[in-house]
């Protein structure tokens, strides 16, 4: 059977059969559930920096974008500095100094791409594919590596948004296409590190600016521009696009500052919504037939989360700030008609940089600052308010759920386990002693998570 046809049969079974595909693959951020995996039990509840450590890597450079994995291999990028001297991220929420975090490249930096052996850590190939000063500066906190590659299993596809890099690579780590897509200033000099979505025989490329915003569609195997269309967004955005295969259609959501907006597969605007907070982060996602999306800047006087069902056209905004909600009788969860595509939202829930988790019927927000709410994902109706985890820690990396249980990984490398379902209670705190940004990946009973330096392969030992 010729390879190409085995990769079809593959993406056909992951595609109807998603939660088992999601622990044999974790092919791009947050895998194919949105951070909600299949029970297994040999997927590990505690580890440390020596406990339950299959391996443990060094990975050089400043990068916080996501490791994926596609059987024996996994992938990683970063961009490395030659100088003594860059700026290194501080833990914490804030916008300081004068120019908002924002800081300049004080040196040449290679952008390299890592493939690395399942089993025992060996570095497989590293491939430098560029290699240069940054032009454009980023918040102290993110990086010039920040967005996840995505695979199909025959390609990996690399996006380096600092830069305008788009690169197919295969397997072998040979270079198959590259494509120039432009480098942009966004809007306080943060720089980028929204990801690439893939379906099908495209990429979709989001790069919100602060010249010209455009969503763009690439052929996977050529590297040619399918379409692209212009955006009327103010110049910042982080989350990845997601393309959600519904029961009416495919479409693909876009999550911006200005507005949230969706196309269908020709780049035409099937439906929008105004209401979100500035500087957006949190990606969509879906589950119990709805996408859900939220942005929650902290100086935003709306911080949204709606949860939208299939069907929308034209506008279909709920909120213009956060009185228009409270006005209405609803300070906490909107309940809608069927016949409305916004099936319930509030004005005030939503998270700066973490995004979401639906795990079995409750959808957990993990707020920045370490508090954890629960709600039904179905009505929004809530399960409990905020339950502090610790004073002091705080979240960038967004949760990830299995065996009836919800993990929180901390900017201090610090992961809560705690027990899904209506009653919050901590089970455990696993602590790596390093900053992690990062979301990890979790596949065939291992969790694989990165730090600030390290790269580990989490497994029961």
């Amino acid at each position: 059977m010729k390879r190409e046809t085995t990769l079809a049969v593959a993406l056909m079974v992951l595609l109807a059969c998603p939660r088992a595909g999601a622990a044999q693959q974790w092919p791009r951020f947050r895998g194919l559930q949105a951070g909600s995996v299949a029970d297994d039990p040999t997927l590990p509840d505690t580890w440390s920096e020596t406990e339950n450590v299959a391996w443990k890597i060094d990975v050089p450079g400043l990068s916080w974008s996501s490791p994926i994995v596609w059987d024996d291999h996994i992938f990683v990028t970063t961009a490395v500095s030659a100088a003594d001297d860059e700026v290194q991220p501080i833990r914490g929420l804030y916008d300081p100094g004068e120019h908002n975090g924002s800081v300049p490249a004080n040196g040449e930096h290679r952008w390299l791409v890592y493939d690395i052996d399942f089993e025992t850590g060996a570095v497989r190939w590293v491939r430098e594919l560029h290699r240069g000063v940054p032009t454009i500066t980023r918040h102290l906190k993110n990086s010039f590596a920040s967005e996840t590659p995505v695979t199909d299993g025959e390609r990996l596809y690399v996006y380096f948004g600092s830069i305008g890099l788009l690169a197919a690579l295969d397997f072998d780590g040979e270079e198959l296409w590259r494509l120039d897509t432009g480098t942009f200033n966004t809007m306080q000099g943060m720089a980028t590190a929204s990801s690439p979505a893939l379906h099908g025989d495209r990429l979709y490329v989001l790069n919100d600016n602060t010249t010209q915003s455009f969503l763009t569609a690439i052929d996977t195997a050529t590297g040619g521009q399918v379409w692209r269309v212009e955006r009327d967004e103010p110049g910042h955005t982080w989350a990845t696009p997601f393309v959600w295969e519904n029961s009416l259609r495919t479409e693909i959501v876009t999550s911006a500052t200005g507005r949230v907006r969706s196309y269908d597969l020709q780049g035409e605007q099937l439906w929008e919504l105004s209401g979100m907070s500035p500087l957006t982060t949190p990606s969509p996602f879906t589950s119990h037939g709805l996408v859900y999306i939220s942005s929650g800047y902290p100086g935003g006087s709306l911080r949204p989360v709606y949860a939208i069902q299939p069907g929308a056209a034209g506008d279909i905004s709920v909120y213009t700030d956060v009185a228009s909600g409270l006005q209405e009788g609803f300070p906490g969860s909107r309940h809608y008609s069927q016949d409305d595509h916004v099936v319930w939202a509030y004005p005030l829930l939503g998270t700066y940089s973490t995004t979401a988790l639906v795990h079995g019927d409750i959808y957990y927000t993990l707020l920045d600052r370490g508090f954890l709410t629960a709600h039904d994902a179905a009505t929004g109706a809530e399960v409990y308010g905020r339950q502090r985890l610790e004073i002091g820690n705080g979240f960038t990396a967004s949760p990830w759920g299995y065996n009836e249980k919800i993990f929180l990984l901390s900017e201090d490398g610090d992961t809560f386990v705690v027990r899904a379902g209506a009653d919050f209670e901590i089970l455990h705190k696993n602590s790596l002693n390093e900053m992690s940004l990062a979301t990890p990946a979790v596949v065939r009973g291992s969790v694989i998570l990165r730090t600030q330096s390290k790269l580990y392969r989490i497994a029961r030992q």
